[in-house]
């Protein structure tokens, strides 16, 4: 057995996601990569896209976590696996992620993202921008395991924020009240930073508006006044209570 055989096998598992790009930056070339595919070690999906079959059987076939794995690790991508999804992972959601769902993932820009990433047949990905937030650095982010695959994930804190931003587009505002009560550990130095660094005004402020309704320890802890909260009104729900403290309409069905 050669050597880049060997490679392969201790660099990867399988049916686990191959990109070429990062099979030819570790000497394994387009044309052997062929000759590996029509021998068996390798299956194409796409072009240039690969996966590890199982050698009893081939039916193993790569799912949403191998592509986000394959992302970060092989493309060095600042993707992470981002709100809902993340605290659905962490055991912080009340709510199962169910098949038929999408996969929150967190990313500047979707466009820059390879073209087999975004067509990923499994489930569609729901993408979360973060575009009015500073600068992610390390302790923004954890480690989850899902099916068997270690994925960088938001933090609690993070991943709350992602879902607060993403009320009205991909998640109601009650479903993210509900996630808020179970919120009850949050670090309130690290939200702090979060709402610091955010230039979004909504969204900063129904993140507060939802950390006081819910009545959390932590929330005391925070400095409103380092946070922007603009000025005037803003309408977050249609025909919603309008909340005085934050100058936000609110789901009538919240006390």
């Amino acid at each position: 057995m050669s050597s880049k055989i060997n490679w392969l096998i201790n660099h990867t598992s399988p049916g686990s996601l191959v990109l070429q790009q990062w099979l030819t930056e570790n000497g394994i070339r387009y044309s052997l990569a062929q000759k590996y595919t029509q021998s068996g070690w390798l299956k194409r999906l796409s072009p240039g896209v690969y996966y590890r079959p199982e050698p009893s059987s081939g039916k193993i076939k790569p799912e949403w976590p191998d592509a986000i794995q394959a992302l970060t690790q092989q493309l060095q991508l600042p993707v992470h696996l981002a709100g809902l999804s993340s605290l659905t992972h962490q055991g912080l959601s009340h709510y199962l992620q169910l098949n038929s769902e999408q996969v929150w993932v967190g990313t500047r820009s979707k466009q820059a993202l390879p073209k087999w990433f975004r067509e990923f047949s499994e489930r569609p990905w729901l993408y979360s921008g973060n575009h009015k937030l500073g600068e992610l650095n390390d302790k923004d982010f954890t480690t989850v395991t899902v099916k068997r695959k270690e994925l960088r994930a938001s933090c609690p804190e993070l991943a709350a924020y992602e879902v607060v931003d993403a009320i009205g587009k991909n998640i109601r505002f009650e479903h993210a009240a509900e996630l808020f009560q179970g919120l009850v550990n949050l670090s309130p130095r690290k939200v702090q930073s979060l709402l610091n660094r955010s230039s979004a005004v909504k969204t900063n402020r129904i993140f507060l508006f939802l950390s006081h309704y819910c009545d959390h320890q932590w929330f005391g802890r925070l400095d409103e006044s380092q946070i922007q909260l603009g000025s005037g009104k803003r309408q977050v729900v249609i025909n919603g209570r309008y909340d005085e403290r934050y100058q936000i309409t609110v789901p009538q069905s919240l006390p």
